[in-house]
């Protein structure tokens, strides 16, 4: 949650430049919330809850606007080296949730779909750290926080496996590390970087 809302706050105040933010995991993110957060349709499970997946998606697509259409956001978000293909991260996973599921259903498969997009959508991110080499403070917080969100569900898979009887979610267990692999495998070079952006 912290990593969108450092994100969209300043985007909101225009207080820092955006070359190093990819719109492309934005909009894989898009859809990750939308097809996992389906059951706000159909199901209540508190008010909290609703408001959460709500503040989710309402701020990703509000980023989404902000670095398409915002005259300042958008001259300074560097197209030109965002070009990672993104959509063609969308069917695999899709065709990964038709096959591996809890269970056959519209929603689970959806739901089931959005943990495996989710385990991706870092790649274009860190494909254009790679390429341009140049991370200001904001883009090196917003990627330490998402891959601090990311151990944070481990953290949260852990926790739950010891106190809910008979938790397993191998699905959610998997791809919750198989990102931080992605994450923490990225050059050295890269970690200076977003080192440096703490401390500047």
């Amino acid at each position: 949650m912290l990593f969108i809302l450092n994100l969209y706050f300043s985007f909101v105040t225009c207080s820092l430049l955006y070359a190093g933010v990819s719109l492309k995991t934005q909009e894989l993110y898009a859809l990750v919330f939308i097809t996992r957060y389906l059951d706000i349709f159909t199901s209540f499970v508190s008010i909290y809850n609703t408001i959460m997946k709500l503040i989710f998606l309402g701020s990703t697509f509000s980023i989404i606007w902000y670095m398409k259409r915002h005259k300042l956001v958008r001259r300074s978000y560097d197209k030109d080296q965002d070009t990672f293909r993104h959509w063609f991260l969308v069917l695999p996973c899709l065709i990964l949730a038709l096959l591996i599921h809890e269970k056959f259903s519209f929603l689970e498969v959806m739901w089931t779909f959005s943990i495996f997009l989710e385990a991706v959508v870092i790649l274009p991110q860190l494909v254009l750290l790679q390429r341009t080499r140049n991370i200001d403070n904001l883009t090196g917080q917003y990627v330490f926080l998402l891959g601090a969100y990311r151990a944070l569900y481990i953290l949260n898979w852990i926790y739950r496996y010891f106190t809910e009887p008979n938790y397993v979610h191998w699905i959610s267990m998997g791809c919750s590390i198989y990102p931080l692999f992605i994450f923490f495998s990225s050059p050295s070079s890269l970690w200076t970087c977003i080192g440096f952006s703490f401390t500047t």
